[in-house]
């Protein structure tokens, strides 16, 4: 019964399509009704039971199928778990169904760093097949007390990449980052407890790392790279050599020189088992973004990485970043960045270039140039045989610019989509899935805009606003003179009560003056105040007069 009565509740939406359904039958009663009681029809007759039986017909046709559709919404809304926000489900949102998630595009993210992991969160809500190749190095930076003590490699961004396809990217989060405060396990990280366990319950690092997958519970997959100890070494432009990763930028900067190329030492490094496999399968191969030389391409520059990338028939596509980085990127372009990545792995792996529009508040712009970053110019036209599209990428968090994870996953979803109509796939359930969540998630989006800017305004949202009537539409400024003259009215019957307080004050005063104190004027005024009401002082007041 408790399940039965649900379906009446106010958050079902479901009373109203029943009301319209049982209008729909009354009118279908009333005009069968007015034919059987009828023993002559008049042309006027004729027409108002054929408007009636119409309008009861698509009353009770608009009421059966808006109330299945609605069934189907409180059913999604019900048992998808992956729905942050169910205020805006509609019928459109059945691609949710887990199943067809799994049909969606296989797609591989290569980088490191926060820029893959924008790009990992947005993609999980439009399809599972996601694997994201990711940098295990940290040469040259020191040992946490954590990494000393249990020996492990370093897996921040193996960790992270974890944290942005999960379910539950905030729990974790907290779970993976806590240290130990007490005992013999104070200050060990989470994380690399974990991880250490789980290398030695399976016997082998890499498959500790794919079975943490399952493991997690998360969206698609996390790979490392490579198993090797991988050393980035940068060679700069007055040849000077940095063979500390965490040092490249800064002595770069110090020197006031650019980097002119980057190197794996040794140079030998192999692939992780399923990292040549999963570029292979992949429909469509992201890369970036992220900090150009260190996160980017040293994942390119292992053995046969690049050259799986190359001749894997989906698409490439490069997400430019938005913002320059102090001693790996000072001034660079686009055409930089790209050309930059055809140097170290050559031509062919790279088909498409995504680039933000660079509509950003000047503002933060100038904030970023006091740190000696601007924004990456778009110069579109000094690199040829690829594609370039411009979309708007970024927002504001906390006060920084950053990739929007939801608007990032949407340019890639519509490039696949296009790609996928130019192969005549528009019957594909692929192509399906895709096209209508992209179309929502735009809807979405834009009622949340809508939202945002009305909010900002002070504006009540539009499902708040009262609508008026006629009457009041015309007689408005009737109506307002006249509360303006109550309110007057009002205001002066409050002065005249307070005046009149004050006088009984006054009086009051005057009366309670000792005698010997008073003047003779003041104890004649006093006796004609007391006996104002009696006869006596009404017939002196007269004789004053």
């Amino acid at each position: 019964m408790k399940g039965f009565f649900k379906w009446f509740s106010n958050s079902s939406k479901l009373k109203r399509w029943m009301f319209l359904i049982l209008i729909g039958v009354l009118f279908m009663c009333y005009g069968t009704a007015e034919i059987l009681v009828l023993k002559e029809i008049t042309f006027h007759e004729l027409i108002k039971i054929i408007i009636t039986f119409v309008l009861g017909f698509l009353a009770i046709v608009i009421g059966v199928v808006s109330f299945n559709k609605r069934t189907l919404e409180i059913l999604i809304e019900s048992t998808d778990e992956r729905m942050n926000d169910k205020s805006n489900v509609n019928l459109k949102s059945l691609i949710f169904n887990k199943k067809i998630y799994h049909q969606g595009p296989n797609i591989v993210v290569i980088g490191g760093g926060t820029g893959l992991n924008t790009v990992l969160s947005g993609l999980k809500k439009y399809t599972d097949n996601l694997t994201a190749i990711v940098t295990i190095s940290d040469y040259g930076e020191p040992l946490s007390e954590s990494r000393m003590e249990l020996q492990t490699k370093p897996l921040n961004d193996v960790r992270d990449s974890m944290i942005a396809l999960s379910n539950n990217g905030d729990e974790l989060e907290k779970l993976f980052n806590y240290k130990f405060t007490e005992g013999r396990l104070k200050n060990l990280a989470f994380s690399d407890i974990y991880f250490s366990a789980m290398k030695d319950v399976n016997n082998d690092f890499a498959d500790s790392v794919i079975k943490s997958n399952e493991v997690l519970n998360i969206v698609g997959k996390v790979i490392p790279v490579t198993l090797d100890e991988m050393n980035i070494t940068a060679e700069l432009a007055n040849g000077y050599i940095v063979t500390e990763k965490s040092k490249i930028a800064e002595i770069a900067y110090d020197k006031v020189t650019k980097i002119n190329r980057i190197y794996l030492n040794p140079t030998n490094c192999k692939p992780a088992p399923g990292v040549i496999e999963a570029i292979n399968e992949a429909d469509c191969i992201i890369i970036g973004p992220g900090s150009l030389y260190t996160n980017v391409i040293p994942n390119l520059l292992v053995n046969g990485v690049a050259k799986a990338v190359k001749e894997n028939a989906g698409l490439k596509v490069y997400i430019s970043n938005i913002m320059t980085e102090p001693g790996q990127t000072d001034e660079y372009t686009v055409s930089d960045h790209i050309n930059a990545i055809i140097e170290h792995c050559g031509k062919g792996i790279i088909d498409y270039c995504i680039y933000d529009t660079g509509e950003i508040v000047p503002e933060y712009i100038k904030k970023y140039n006091l740190e000696g970053q601007d924004l990456v110019i778009a110069d579109v036209d000094n690199v040829k045989g690829i594609k370039f599209l411009q979309r708007n990428l970024s927002k504001i968090s906390d006060g920084n610019i950053r990739h929007d994870p939801e608007l990032v996953a949407e340019s890639i979803i519509e490039l696949i989509c296009d790609d996928l109509k130019y192969q005549d796939k528009q019957n594909d359930p692929q192509y399906l899935m895709l096209n209508n969540k992209l179309r929502e998630d735009k809807r979405i989006n834009k009622i949340k805009k809508q939202m945002e800017k009305e909010n900002k305004k002070g504006k009540k949202p539009k499902e708040e606003k009262k609508r008026n009537s006629k009457f009041s539409n015309k007689y408005s400024e009737r109506i307002e003179s006249i509360k303006k003259s109550d309110e007057m009215v009002k205001i002066k019957e409050e002065k005249y009560k307070k005046e009149k307080k004050s006088k009984k004050k006054n009086n009051n005063a005057k009366i309670n003056i000792p005698m010997k104190k008073r003047t003779p004027q003041e104890i004649r005024e006093a006796m004609i105040e007391e006996l104002e009401h009696s006869k006596l002082g009404k017939d002196i007041k007269k004789d004053e007069k």
